[in-house]
């Protein structure tokens, strides 16, 4: 008898643990301000791990795994009117904070919502395992979920430099919420969309000269952590001959 109380317990303590992180931990709102202040200093738009930085050449992203070129409306959902840039995708798990943040400041020019009949799985089982507990990243772009599923696409202009935030949805996502309109200025660590559970975050900055402070399966927080910063033409020029 004693064990079957123990049995009970355990699962009364899994339960109780499991609806906390479900439903007061995973909409937690911390204050968030950048952990550094400066021009041309672009800040994480969310919590996670990143898992790509990729270069975007004629609208495009190379895929090593895939050994083919991604086009990148895939990506945002839609056309896009610059073709040269950087993309750098940022996975959410379940146990970060799930509100999203400006990168830069600007002014939202517009916001693009692709709806998805069935959004599918970003992760199986072991991977779940692998990244969300043993902290370890995966390769995960241009697999499926990242060019199927649901995804809210936020273009803002920072002040001559374009950018596209997609908040992409996971399988069990219930839905984007979207904190911003066209028109709308936006600053440093202001809040402009939530993604239900695990998810996924892609910045599109649509610029070449951009130095990155972070890289693969590095840790970030959004509106905290500096992921980089523009550069001047002639910076870029010194950064490449340093090599």
């Amino acid at each position: 008898m004693i064990y079957l109380y123990v049995l009970i317990a355990v699962a009364l303590l899994w339960l109780g643990a499991l609806l906390f992180l479900r439903r007061v931990w995973f909409y937690r709102d911390p204050q968030r301000t950048p952990e550094r202040k400066g021009e041309g200093l672009i800040i994480a738009p969310a919590d996670g791990r990143v898992v790509y930085i990729k270069k975007i050449e004629a609208g495009t992203l190379y895929a090593e795994k895939l050994g083919e070129k991604i086009p990148l409306p895939e990506i945002t959902g839609c056309e896009t009117l610059e073709d040269e840039g950087w993309a750098i995708g940022i996975y959410m798990s379940p146990l970060d904070v799930h509100f999203n943040y400006c990168p830069l400041p600007g002014v939202v020019e517009h916001i693009h919502r692709v709806s998805a009949k069935l959004n599918l799985p970003m992760l199986d089982l072991w991977e779940y395992i692998r990244v969300v507990w043993l902290r370890k990243m995966v390769d995960m772009f241009a697999r499926r979920y990242h060019l199927e599923n649901e995804r809210n696409t936020i273009f803002i202009d920072c002040d001559g430099i374009k950018i596209a935030i997609v908040l992409i949805a996971d399988k069990f996502v219930a839905k984007i919420r979207c904190f911003v309109e066209p028109q709308q200025k936006v600053e440093y660590s202001q809040k402009i969309g939530f993604i239900e559970r695990g998810s996924q975050v892609d910045l599109v900055i649509f610029s070449e000269e951009v130095e990155f402070e972070v890289g693969l399966n590095d840790q970030v927080y959004g509106g905290k952590t500096v992921i980089g910063r523009l550069v001047e033409v002639d910076e870029v020029d010194d950064i490449i001959a340093a090599g």
